[in-house]
């Protein structure tokens, strides 16, 4: 299966090339650190995928507000902090 991302939202601090190496690729990153729950949920919707460290909690009401929201993305170990189940629900790719 092939999905098309576009625009990304990097919501914790990443090294400055892994954005380097998507931009590189034609895909328009924002990063946007240290947004509240609220701030994050009144701006997912302009997003094709997320992706976060441990410090972004991905709650259902943040997947429910990405309508675009195709996959997240999670730089690290473990998905704890990623509503797995919203996302599935929701037709999202959670990857690690």
């Amino acid at each position: 299966m092939k999905i098309k991302i576009e625009k990304i939202l990097i919501s914790d601090p990443i090294d400055v090339s892994a954005v380097d190496i998507l931009r590189e690729h034609n895909i328009h990153c924002d990063l946007k650190t240290g947004l509240s729950s609220d701030e994050l949920i009144n701006i997912i919707k302009n997003y094709d995928a997320l992706i976060v460290r441990s410090g972004t909690q991905v709650t259902k009401k943040v997947i429910e507000a990405g309508e675009n929201l195709k996959l997240i993305g999670r730089a690290g170990v473990g998905v704890d902090n990623i509503d797995c189940q919203a996302a599935t629900s929701a037709g999202i790719i959670v990857i690690k």
